[in-house]
C-alpha cells in the first residue's frame, strides 16, 4: 500500500493505492490563476504548501488507513515547476523520514502512461501524451517508453492556454477553448506543421493571434483545434502504422477534449485498434498516476532513503526505466 503526491504544477494531489492495485482515495485541490494569467510559480508553490495538510488528511480519511500503514511514499519528482515539485517534495521526504517508509521518486509523464494503461487495460499501447507540458506519441520497448514524436516548441496544452489568455481567459483554459469551438462555423487559413514524426504549435498560435480582429473567436478556437489536433492525428497513427499496436491511448489533461477522441478514435477504426483514455477524474493531474507509477516502482525494487530525494524540472520521460516493461 502507499501514497502518492502530485504538485508538477497547478494540482496538489494526493492518492493511496492498496497491494490489490485498486484506488483507495484520491483527493486533490488546484490552484486557479487570475483571468488572463496562466501559473505562476511561487504563488502556485504557496497554495500547495497551504493545502498539503488538509488534502493529506482528506485522502487519509477517504482511505480508512493510518501513515503507520503504508510501505511506502511516492511524488512527483519531475518534469514541472520548481516552485511547486520542492513543496511535493519535501511533505514527501518529511513523512518518508518521519515513519520510516522508503521513498519513491516518480516521473510525472510516466505516471500518466502507466495509469492509463492500467485503467483502460492495455499492455502495450501507442500513447498520445497531451497535456500543458507534454506533447509526445510513445510506444513502450526495451524496459522504457520510447518517444516516436513530439512537439519541437510548445504543448498542445500551452497552445490552447496561450491562446486562451491572450482573449481573457484564465488558464487552464482547454475546456473555455473547447465549448467556444463549438460555435465556430468556418476554418481560418493556419499553418499545419508536421515535420518527420514531430508537430511544431508556435506558428499555428501566431497565426491565431494574427487573425483576431478579422475572425470571431470562436471561429479561431474550432479553427486552433482542428489543424493541432489533425497534426497530432497524423504523427499517432503513423505510430500505429510502424508499430502494428492494436491498442491507442490517449492520457493527460488535453485527453478530455470530446473533439479530439473522435477524431483519435476514426484513425484507430482505420487501422485496426481499439481506442481508449483515463476517465475525466483521472485525465488531468493526480495523486493516483503517481502513486500507481510509484507502487510499480517499489515492487521493482526502485525506492530511495528520504536524504536521496531530488525533484528534475526537466526530466525526460525516455530516461526513465521501467523493468516491469518489455
Amino acid at each position: 500500500m502507499g501514497l502518492g503526491i502530485e504538485s508538477t504544477a497547478h494540482t496538489f494531489g494526493a492518492s493511496i493505492v492498496n497491494s490489490d492495485e485498486k484506488v483507495l482515495a484520491d483527493c486533490r485541490e488546484v490552484y486557479k490563476a487570475p483571468p488572463g494569467s496562466g501559473i505562476h510559480p511561487r504563488e502556485a508553490s504557496r497554495h500547495h504548501a497551504d493545502m498539503a495538510p488538509s488534502v493529506l488528511a482528506e485522502c487519509f480519511d477517504r482511505a480508512k488507513i493510518r501513515a503507520p500503514e503504508l510501505d511506502f511514499i511516492a511524488y512527483s519528482a519531475g518534469p514541472g515547476l520548481g516552485p511547486c515539485l520542492r513543496v511535493g517534495a519535501v511533505v514527501a521526504r518529511s513523512l518518508s523520514s518521519f515513519y520510516g517508509k522508503p521513498l519513491v521518486p516518480v516521473n510525472h509523464a510516466v505516471g500518466h502512461l502507466e495509469l492509463g494503461s492500467m485503467l483502460c487495460s492495455m499492455d502495450s499501447p501507442v500513447c498520445l501524451l497531451v497535456s500543458g507540458g507534454h506533447t509526445a506519441v510513445v510506444l513502450p520497448a526495451g524496459h522504457r517508453w520510447r518517444i516516436f514524436g513530439e512537439t519541437l516548441d510548445i504543448t498542445i496544452g500551452q497552445l490552447l492556454d496561450q491562446f486562451g489568455r491572450h482573449i481573457g481567459l484564465g488558464s487552464p483554459c482547454g475546456p473555455a477553448i473547447e465549448k467556444m469551438a463549438l460555435e465556430g462555423t468556418k476554418l481560418a487559413e493556419l499553418p499545419y506543421v508536421v515535420k518527420g514524426n514531430d508537430v511544431s504549435f508556435s506558428g499555428l498560435l501566431t497565426a491565431a493571434k494574427n487573425q483576431l480582429g478579422h475572425m470571431g473567436r470562436e471561429d479561431l478556437a474550432c479553427s486552433l483545434q482542428e489543424y493541432a489536433y489533425a497534426m497530432l492525428c497524423e504523427v499517432t497513427e503513423r505510430a500505429l502504422a510502424f508499430s502494428e499496436s492494436e491498442e491507442l491511448l490517449v492520457v493527460g489533461g488535453v485527453s478530455a477534449n470530446k473533439r479530439l477522441m473522435e477524431m483519435i478514435g476514426t484513425v484507430a477504426e482505420r487501422q485496426g485498434a481499439r481506442s481508449a483514455t483515463s476517465p475525466p477524474a483521472f485525465s488531468g493531474d493526480c495523486g493516483a498516476q503517481i502513486a500507481w507509477a510509484g507502487l510499480r516502482h517499489f515492487r521493482s525494487g526502485l525506492s530511495v532513503r528520504p536524504v536521496e530525494g531530488f525533484v528534475r524540472q526537466a526530466w525526460r520521460l525516455d530516461t526513465v526505466d521501467v523493468p516491469w516493461r518489455d
